[in-house]
């Protein structure tokens, strides 16, 4: 049996557990807690998410500026990314990631750091990513605001991909270098992929 496979003894707080659903990590648990605003990804979301990506994932540096429960990041590691950072707000949820982190024994991959997303964002960029996955709270018009300040601080590679989520009443106004990929929506959610072409050859 799988090392991953068997129960985890849950971590104190957490009121949950979410399914990683591909890759050398499936079908392992991850610990969630409640949290105002936190809305994890339906697994149905998550596989059409990856099977848009198929093999775009490995090798990947991905960022997840509103990490949550972490499970699209810990999905990208599970599915050959190189490395990934997630950044939560949440004092009881960054914790609870750092826990899964170890307990899956990702650690080493996966950077989990407590502050702010549009803080961090709105800083010049500390590395480049070729996959970010941006879907924060909704109703509070973060989606648009992270989007731009991901392109205008240098957070992307010249062709990253980029998946979003937001509410269907409150679309998501991003960069004009952008082009939508995919697109699919699940009650409230709308979910798209983009990439992101190099404003010197949008323009060409």
């Amino acid at each position: 049996m799988s090392k991953h496979s068997s129960p985890p003894r849950r971590q104190r707080g957490a009121t949950g557990r979410v399914r990683l659903i591909g890759g050398r990590l499936k079908r392992s648990q991850l610990e969630v807690v409640d949290s105002p605003g936190l809305r994890p990804t339906p697994d149905r979301v998550r596989e059409t998410l990856f099977n848009w990506l198929s093999f775009d994932v490995p090798g990947k540096r991905v960022l997840d500026p509103f990490a949550g429960t972490g499970a699209l990041a810990f999905e990208a590691i599970s599915r050959g990314a190189s490395e990934a950072w997630l950044i939560e707000q949440q004092p009881r949820v960054a914790a609870l990631l750092k826990h899964n982190a170890d307990r899956l024994n990702v650690a080493d991959q996966l950077r989990v750091t407590k502050g702010d997303a549009l803080t961090l964002l709105a800083a010049p960029a500390s590395n480049r990513f070729g996959l970010v996955f941006l879907d924060p709270p909704f109703h509070h018009g973060l989606a648009s605001t992270a989007a731009h300040l991901l392109e205008r601080n240098g957070w992307l590679e010249d062709n990253a991909l980029i998946y979003l989520e937001c509410e269907s009443s409150h679309p998501a106004q991003v960069p004009d270098n952008w082009s939508q990929l995919r697109y699919t929506q699940a009650g409230e959610s709308m979910a798209f992929l983009y990439q992101r072409t190099p404003p010197s050859e949008a323009l060409a």
